[in-house]
């Protein structure tokens, strides 16, 4: 009986450091929401590749900020722009010399109707709808984007009793495809592959540059597959994939 109770509890502690070491493989990463199906993709080659679960978080740049900051595990961060990773970094949550740009992201115009939406964006100054969604750009940075396109098109002031504002990109993107906007500011990668409906890809000059950054984060700091996560993001495999979803890549 007692060789048996040794055995049990040999066993049980076995299964309990396999359980563990898995655990601690799984690498905990916030991903902007524009980037959701490209980081899907990308996280099912690497765990193909390493063994390596990749445990994602979807959400707005901004609110991943915040978390960050109070405390949240995330060992890696692919925001939606440069300045949340830069002050990050800046205030020692992020690991310096691990930053980079992964993507830079295109703004679209886009309605779930077609022929809604012409390919210069001309529905914006005749104004013949109720509602145009777009991110807030207090924490999504294509809310930003957009703003400055509306501004640049001298319609902001305009247009702006019409807006309807969503958390994030996901959010906005939701508030066109359920028609409860007709039309709205998203990014092109997530009507890229559908090309469903209408849209007007925003040309680069009309907003300033998306250029989305990733960092390692100090809960990753000693953790070696989330810098192998982010060296795979650099892969020719997942620029391709990054690249299929209509973002620009270096």
């Amino acid at each position: 009986m007692t060789r048996l109770k040794s055995g049990l509890a040999a066993a049980c502690a076995a299964l309990f450091l396999i359980s563990g070491t898995s655990r601690a493989a799984d690498i905990q990463v916030a991903v902007a929401a524009n980037f959701t199906d490209a980081a899907k993709d990308i996280a099912a080659a690497f765990e193909k590749k390493t063994g390596t679960r990749v445990v994602m978080t979807f959400g707005s740049s901004g609110a991943f900020l915040s978390q960050i900051e109070q405390g949240a595990p995330f060992e890696v961060l692919l925001s939606a722009d440069a300045e949340r990773p830069v002050r990050l970094e800046k205030d020692g949550f992020g690991i310096v010399g691990t930053r980079f740009v992964y993507a830079w992201g295109r703004l679209v115009l886009w309605s779930a109707k077609p022929g809604f939406v012409d390919n210069k964006g001309a529905i914006l100054a005749k104004g013949a709808f109720t509602h145009l969604s777009i991110a807030d750009p207090v924490s999504a940075p294509y809310g930003v984007a957009a703003v400055e396109t509306l501004k640049k098109l001298g319609l902001y002031d305009t247009l702006s009793p019409k807006i309807v504002k969503g958390t994030s990109i996901a959010q906005a993107y939701t508030f066109v495809s359920s028609g409860a906007a007709e039309l709205g500011f998203v990014a092109l990668s997530q009507v890229y592959r559908a090309k469903q409906g209408s849209m007007w890809i925003v040309p680069h000059e009309d907003y300033s540059p998306i250029d989305q950054q990733a960092i390692l984060l100090q809960p990753g700091a000693t953790d070696p597959a989330a810098r192998a996560y982010l060296d795979f993001l650099k892969s020719p495999e997942a620029v391709a994939i990054i690249r299929s979803y209509g973002y620009d890549v270096k």
